[in-house]
């Protein structure tokens, strides 16, 4: 679809809420926050809990096998067990992918003009992660990265009654439409990463990155590596599309699924593999895509059907409400902490550099108000296109570009308009 424009009031990040917002965490802010959603974390309850995640994740890539080899970690995919795929297939949609992969393109273009102290910046942003990254958020780093092509990394945003809920309705298959549609939303990086060309973080002469040792998952402690461009992340448009959509159907989570998707993005940069305007560009282009695909009624039906069959399966998982079973459980559950929505704010500029003079009016595409439609079904259309233009990142970051989709999708903070549309 073509998104189309109308021009709303510029007047942005008023009173308290603005001020909150614009708190600017520090590394060791970010290091406490990051922290708490490894392994390493200090609250038992939730590090036993990221222990079975990583446990199940393990237990799927090995399959039949008596121990899981490098070797299977090139050929893993979600089985027919877990992902419907018949289903999916029998409907005869068409993702529209090459389309979509072009549109997202356009949407980076402005990544070729990006002035070389960003570039810089961008560089000791990654370096800097790498380098101070904890053995917990090394570890959190690894099993992200392996689980791309699965859905467990999910769970321990849902907190730990609906996280289990979740891994139990998963593993028995009883969510394979919603598992089947969420990974063929994704669409590959694979285009732009080649149209941008962009030498990874450790290929730039100089670099300070060091490898990973893969100590969580294959445990053979090689170093992580990626191939292909930088520009832009593809485990952080897949976390982005996953994590956006569960939230479209267990709305009750939005909030912290969308979070989990700018903290895997962080991952990325634990393992040297990424800079921040990657995971910048990634949010956008992802961002973008569900927009477009919720737009399209071939595909809601499909959504509709499978957020069906996912709500009523998590239901008997819990043995109550999915209202009940979501709420937010204190230390055990990190991703609902008010800090997280700090570091969320964090993760739309990386402390890169805003120019000045670039504050200008927000285009909202028609349409777009449709990603805050299942967290703030109170809301109207009208209403929620007001809150993305209310809540949105101040202008002049990298990325947002000159064209008005561009300044848009760059400058949309989801978890800061939904946050904002409850209170």
């Amino acid at each position: 679809m073509r998104f189309r424009y109308s021009l709303l009031a510029s007047t942005l990040l008023l009173g308290q809420f603005a001020q909150a917002k614009n708190a600017t965490l520090n590394p060791d802010q970010i290091q406490a926050i990051i922290e708490t959603t490894t392994p390493a974390s200090s609250n038992a309850q939730f590090a036993a809990f990221d222990g079975e995640i990583q446990r199940d994740l393990i237990e799927t890539l090995k399959g039949d096998a008596g121990k899981l080899t490098r070797a299977q970690l090139e050929k893993t995919a979600q089985s027919d067990k877990l992902a419907d795929k018949q289903w999916l297939k029998a409907s005869g949609y068409d993702f529209g992918k090459k389309a979509n992969q072009q549109a997202g393109i356009e949407l980076l273009s402005a990544f070729g003009t990006l002035p070389k102290k960003t570039l810089e910046a961008s560089l000791q942003g990654v370096e800097q992660v790498n380098l101070n990254a904890t053995d917990g958020q090394r570890r959190q780093a690894i099993i992200d990265a392996e689980g791309q092509n699965h859905l467990f990394f999910l769970a321990d945003a849902l907190g730990p009654k609906l996280g289990q809920a979740f891994l139990h309705a998963y593993d028995k298959g009883e969510i394979g439409k919603a598992a089947a549609l969420l990974k063929a939303s994704e669409v590959s990086t694979g285009a732009a990463k080649a149209h941008f060309n962009y030498p990874r973080p450790f290929l730039i002469p100089g670099n300070t990155i060091h490898g990973v040792p893969d100590t969580a998952v294959v445990k053979d402690n090689q170093p992580y590596q990626a191939s292909e461009g930088a520009f832009p992340s593809g485990h952080t448009n897949t976390a982005w599309t996953d994590a956006l959509l569960l939230g479209e159907m267990v709305p009750e989570r939005f909030v912290p699924l969308v979070d989990r998707a700018a903290r895997y993005g962080y991952s990325r940069m634990v393992l040297g593999v990424h800079y921040p305007i990657d995971l910048i560009g990634s949010r956008m282009v992802a961002q973008r895509n569900v927009a477009h695909y919720l737009n399209d009624t071939k595909y809601r039906a499909l959504f509709d059907e499978a957020k069906q069959q996912l709500r009523g399966a998590l239901e008997k998982e819990c043995g109550t409400t999915l209202a009940e079973c979501a709420k937010p459980a204190g230390a055990a559950d990190p991703y609902a902490a008010p800090q997280m929505r700090q570091f969320a704010h964090f993760a739309m500029t990386y402390n890169l550099p805003q120019e000045k003079g670039k504050e200008v009016r927000i285009a909202v595409p028609a349409g777009a108000e449709a990603l805050l439609e299942a967290p703030l079904p109170h809301l109207s259309a009208s209403q929620r296109r007001q809150l993305m233009v209310s809540s949105a990142l101040a202008g002049g970051y990298p990325l947002s570009g000159e064209t008005p989709e561009q300044n848009f999708w760059q400058r949309l903070d989801l978890s800061a308009a939904v946050s904002a549309g409850k209170r």
